[in-house]
């Protein structure tokens, strides 16, 4: 982590982080990456996601596992029980003095707390203020689903990414990674620096409404020009592409690889570095929509040729010339140079060990401000005091508002085991 690191192209912003689980705290720390002074506000219990696991066999803290980790570093976190008033109030303070508010409750909790949208424009006309939920939120158009919960995997269901992976003939595969939150999560951090440009320019707010369901739809832009252009609809093709070829995975010795070459030049590249040149001259393979035509035959020819080496061996052999990509899985990534080249694994200070923990860098690389790791995420309150203090509040006042239990009753305990 860099500690004497540039503010970054948002070291000007301060967000007020009332995420949980997966898309907001993924979306906020995409803005505190890049510099803003994201404050998250948990409950007193934590974000539940403190818990989930796997936590590291050498943490002596568990403060937080794995998964709080890699999506709330650069954050500073404070606890506020939200059911009682005065912590309210203390809430309402730091939204006035902020520029971005990023909440991903149902619609109808934050009305329920009296700290609607409305509320806060109110009393503070720049601000943005941003929500990703399910279905969206009817202030920019409603949903028949509007008050329904989703999760990841309802997001990928209901927007068609499910509908059109696995197995030719199988069965719809959910994607791995949590797609239906992290792509929403990508979006709304993309909206939220749209809205505070403007508001930079006008002084005016506005609401910033991510669905995670249209979000994934958007990611499956094909399936749409797909049936409004073809009248098909699009189903599971396996690891092939739906109309080129070749362009998919193809079998290795120790695995698999993908190979992108669809194109007259890159099909000629690719039968030239296979010693297969008659290839390109055969009525089969001769143009891309004969090559897709046929592609369960030209397929098994290549594949006959890649599952006799490994996939360092076609690395060796194609990359740089066709486009070409080993299936890595992470130990692969590990040990492949790109990656520590990219600053892509990146060593990230956990709690309660002597030693860092390898984590996902910012994949977001800028040459006048670059974004940095600048700390781990935080402990649970660890920065109650510190962030009180800066909107205002002597340490007297402080006191009054820990004694009242608006903090919780955890804090202390947090904070006392950790330092």
């Amino acid at each position: 982590m860099s500690r004497a690191a540039p503010a970054g192209a948002l070291g000007d912003l301060r967000v007020i982080d009332l995420t949980h689980f997966l898309a907001g705290p993924y979306c906020t720390q995409m803005l505190a990456d890049q510099g803003a002074d994201v404050v998250k506000v948990e409950p007193p219990a934590g974000d539940v996601t403190r818990t989930f696991g796997p936590f590291h066999p050498e943490d002596g803290l568990r403060a937080y596992a794995g998964y709080f980790a890699s999506v709330n570093r650069n954050k500073r976190s404070i606890t506020l029980d939200l059911k009682q008033d005065a912590a309210r109030e203390v809430l309402l303070a730091l939204i006035d003095g902020a520029d971005v508010v990023v909440e991903n409750y149902r619609a109808g909790v934050m009305e329920k707390l009296g700290l609607s949208y409305e509320t806060l424009r109110a009393r503070n006309p720049k601000l943005v203020y941003a929500t990703i939920r399910g279905f969206g939120d009817a202030r920019t158009l409603p949903s028949p689903y509007g008050d329904w919960p989703a999760y990841d995997v309802v997001a990928q269901a209901f927007g068609g990414i499910m509908a059109i992976t696995g197995e030719l003939g199988g069965e719809p595969t959910k994607i791995g990674p949590g797609v239906g939150d992290i792509v929403p999560a990508m979006l709304a951090a993309f909206g939220i620096v749209c809205a505070v440009h403007h508001a930079g320019r006008t002084g005016q707010g506005q609401f910033v409404d991510v669905s995670m369901v249209d979000s994934i739809l958007a990611l499956c832009e094909r399936v749409l020009h797909q049936y409004a252009y073809g009248g098909t609809v699009p189903v599971p093709q396996g690891n092939q592409h739906p109309f080129l070829c070749p362009f998919g995975t193809f079998p290795t010795r120790d695995g698999s690889c993908t190979i992108t070459a669809y194109d007259d030049r890159m099909f000629c590249e690719l039968c030239r570095l296979f010693d297969m040149p008659e290839l390109p001259a055969d009525a089969r393979f001769s143009t891309w929509q004969v090559r897709y035509d046929n592609h369960v035959e030209l397929i098994d020819i290549l594949s006959g040729f890649t599952r006799r080496r490994t996939k360092q061996e076609l690395l060796v052999l194609l990359g740089g010339r066709v486009p070409f990509g080993p299936v890595y899985n992470v130990a692969d990534i590990m040990a492949d140079p790109h990656f520590a080249a990219r600053e892509m694994i990146v060593p990230v200070e956990q709690p309660g060990m002597d030693q860092p923990v390898m984590l996902a860098g910012i994949p977001v690389k800028m040459t006048e401000t670059p974004g940095s790791i600048r700390r781990r995420a935080p402990l649970l309150g660890e920065h109650t005091d510190e962030v009180l203090a800066e909107a205002g509040l002597a340490p007297a006042a402080i006191e009054e508002l820990r004694a009242a239990g608006i903090f919780g009753a955890l804090l202390s305990q947090t904070t006392e085991t950790a330092a």
